[in-house]
């Protein structure tokens, strides 16, 4: 199931903008390769992209070698946007088109990453459906690598309201069985040079209890 006053606004961001016009726009994700490394992550790993879009960590990892890389996003001309542009390689990738709060996982991932989408939820029951999703979605020893606009980030984007963190309240969010093993404040410049301030975290999951 999608919400639709959600997806019909992602829908209409990437049917009236080109992938370098929106402001997350990055020619090459590093940080996240890098958080990716630090997990011990190997080709075999699960890698699901939470609100991958037409990002190009998808690229990235399939050129890397990554035999089993998931990509889930709202938008379906998003999702198009980036088989496009990978080509033959597209196929080696699952596409998901869904809502993650109301995604239902039917097998488990060895590494959620999710730049930039988390902190479009600002209900509290949409963040609470998606901390089940990352629950049932993230084998125990996996990890989770969440981006977020910092507190001192921008308070909107895309013409929405975002919830801003820093790697404290982002655990506090998550609740138990998460042991936070890295953060790192990144500063990204849009396509049009604004400093946007985030903040990436990197979790294992543990046992609940």
């Amino acid at each position: 199931m999608i919400d639709v006053s959600r997806q019909d606004h992602w829908e209409k961001v990437y049917t009236t903008k080109g992938e370098s016009q929106v402001s997350w726009f990055q020619e090459t994700p590093a940080l996240s390769l890098e958080l990716i490394a630090l997990t011990g992550a190997v080709r075999s790993s699960a890698i699901i992209d939470i609100g991958g879009g037409a990002s190009r960590l998808v690229d990235s990892l399939v050129s890397q070698g990554c035999e089993d890389v998931t990509v889930l996003d709202l938008s379906v001309a998003a999702l198009a946007s980036a088989r496009s542009r990978i080509g033959d390689k597209a196929s080696q990738v699952t596409w998901i088109a869904a809502d993650v709060t109301t995604w239902e996982p039917s097998r488990p991932y060895d590494i959620w990453h999710d730049r930039a989408a988390f902190h479009f939820l600002t209900d509290q029951k949409d963040q609470t459906a998606y901390v089940d999703r990352l629950r049932r979605a993230l084998r125990v020893g996996g990890h989770a690598i969440i981006g977020t606009f910092a507190p001192d980030g921008p308070e909107r984007c895309s013409g929405l309201m975002v919830s801003r963190y820093d790697a404290n309240s982002l655990a506090a969010t998550l609740g138990c069985g998460f042991e936070l093993i890295d953060t790192r404040r990144h500063e990204h410049t849009t396509p049009w040079g604004v400093m946007q301030k985030f903040q990436f975290s990197a979790f294992r999951r543990e046992r609940d209890g």
